[in-house]
């Protein structure tokens, strides 16, 4: 009997931030007063009528499975909100819900790409990116968007990565972990390379009502050519705070949707069905719990933004959505505080966590390892307390 386990799975490394997170979870639970900068989830209760929603349907007995795709009244309400909020025209036979974002990009991915086709990725990116990219059997091409770009993707570093073997470019906006947000002319920039090289986008714009400058413009909308060859990937989980519902969903062309539909059939059949009433009421509902949410993230970014600005070494861009502050700490590198040297992101996150007592997520994580990522998807008294204790850590 051969034991080699599959070589392709071998190559998927495990998150670099779970040993942080990890570490720091160990502490809490030791009674340690940690702050963490970690989460990737809004840090708000999901609101009481998608709450009712889902209890409902539990009480009416609506518990059993649904069409493997998700249910047709679900994909009515995305298309509805595709309609009012991005201009975009699809019918429910473009969409496919799923286990949220991440299972919709494992599939638009699984669905378009062949051994041997490159997927174009921004650096920083998304921690699964390159692995998703991976698991599909292509290869992450990595393009430094640098802080001076507003951390975005130029034509210039677009048109020096494809080649005959680029199959797709992922497009994350507004952008994990860099707040950035693309405006409509770099867009427009974006899509016509993508026709002109007859290349797919996948569009992450998981973030999409988390904006507090600017506004968000889906690729998709900005012509037919452009929509034809994008894979619009969005979800619950943050707009709504509904990160444990796991509902995600993708809007695509007919073609890509019939073999993501095969896919999905086979590998996890329909998404949870109570999540998908619960997610009904979400998009039908009232979308007031939406602006308080927003507003409490502006007040926290504006409050992170300017004092990251005022401690020694450190520095930082306003981002324009999302919920989280790309933190440059290469003046840091090479220093040694209260003994301990600082040779990159994840001895600098080491360091504020065994003396500061803060956790933060290394830039090394999402391939930028001169900066470290700070979420304010938490209560402005823990963002106060944690950035004092980052200042003292270094001074």
């Amino acid at each position: 009997m051969n034991h080699c386990l599959s070589r392709k799975n071998m190559k998927i490394s495990a998150s670099i931030t779970l040993a942080i997170t990890a570490k720091a979870k160990k502490m809490k639970a030791d009674g340690i007063d940690v702050v963490s900068f970690g989460a990737g989830e809004p840090d708000f209760n999901t609101p009481d009528h998608i709450r009712a929603a889902a209890i409902d349907a539990m009480e009416k007995g609506l518990t059993g499975y649904t069409a493997s795709s998700g249910l047709l009244e679900l994909k009515e309400a995305i298309c509805d909100k595709f309609k009012n909020d991005n201009d975009l025209e699809y019918k429910p036979e473009n969409i496919v819900v799923s286990n949220g974002a991440k299972h919709s990009l494992f599939n638009a991915l699984q669905a378009i790409c062949n051994p041997g086709d490159e997927v174009i990725v921004s650096v920083p990116y998304w921690v699964s990116y390159p692995e998703l990219v991976k698991l599909a059997d292509a290869k992450p091409v990595l393009v430094e968007a640098l802080e001076e770009n507003g951390f975005k993707y130029t034509k210039e570093s677009l048109l020096k990565a494809i080649n005959e073997n680029t199959k797709a470019i992922i497009l994350n906006s507004p952008n994990n972990p860099t707040g950035t947000v693309y405006t409509e002319n770099e867009l427009k920039e974006i899509a016509e390379i993508a026709v002109e090289k007859n290349l797919y986008i996948i569009s992450d714009e998981i973030y999409e009502k988390l904006i507090y400058d600017g506004k968000h413009v889906s690729i998709a909308s900005l012509g037919d050519e452009i929509k034809e060859r994008t894979v619009v990937i969005n979800g619950m989980s943050k707009a709504y705070a509904m990160t444990g519902w796991r509902i995600g969903y993708l809007a695509a062309s007919k073609e890509i949707i019939s073999v993501i539909n095969n896919i999905q059939s086979h590998a996890t059949s329909n998404p949870n069905t109570i999540a998908q009433y619960a997610s009904i009421a979400a998009l039908k509902g009232d979308q007031g719990p939406i602006e308080e949410m927003i507003k409490a993230f502006v007040e926290r970014r504006n409050y992170m933004v300017e004092k990251i600005n005022t401690i020694d070494y450190l520095s930082c861009r306003m981002p324009e959505g999302a919920f989280y502050v790309m933190v440059n700490i290469s003046k840091i590198i090479g220093k040694t505080f209260n003994g301990f040297t600082i040779n990159n992101s994840m001895d600098f996150s080491e360091y504020l966590l065994d003396y500061a007592k803060v956790a933060v997520v290394p830039g090394v994580a999402f391939g930028a390892d001169n900066y470290i990522r700070l979420s304010y998807a938490t209560s402005l008294e823990n963002i106060k307390e944690g950035l004092k204790r980052i200042e003292e850590a270094i001074k």
